[in-house]
């Protein structure tokens, strides 16, 4: 039997940009990206703290240091400039292997590493 496990985790981003012209997705600072062990294209889910909004989308890296966050296409309907995010991944395991499974979590400061 395979269970889905949290994976990755940003917690508590600010976003900075949000483009509704853009195809979809969500870029985030390369150096966010390689810290939570997360992937460009990877699916991913958001949970906006700010007005409780959830979807999914796939991400595409930004600049590094830039701590842009970046919400593109429809979704920058329901995420805003300055709304506060958690940005999640996950992975499929076998149930042994999930049981001893540690995610990566980062807490970044002002959407940069400390």
């Amino acid at each position: 039997m395979f269970i889905e496990v949290l994976k990755s985790k940003i917690h508590r981003v600010t976003v900075t940009e949000a483009n509704l012209d853009y195809i979809g997705s969500i870029t985030i600072d390369a150096d966010l990206l390689e810290a939570a062990g997360m992937i460009e294209n990877e699916r991913v889910d958001i949970y906006n703290i700010t007005n409780g909004e959830r979807l999914s989308t796939y991400t595409i890296k930004g600049e590094a240091g830039s701590g842009v966050i970046g919400i593109n296409g429809a979704a920058a309907h329901k995420v805003h400039v300055g709304d506060l995010l958690i940005i999640a991944s996950y992975a499929s395991m076998d149930f042994e292997e999930a049981k001893q499974w540690h995610p990566t979590v980062i807490f970044p400061k002002d959407n940069h590493l400390q």
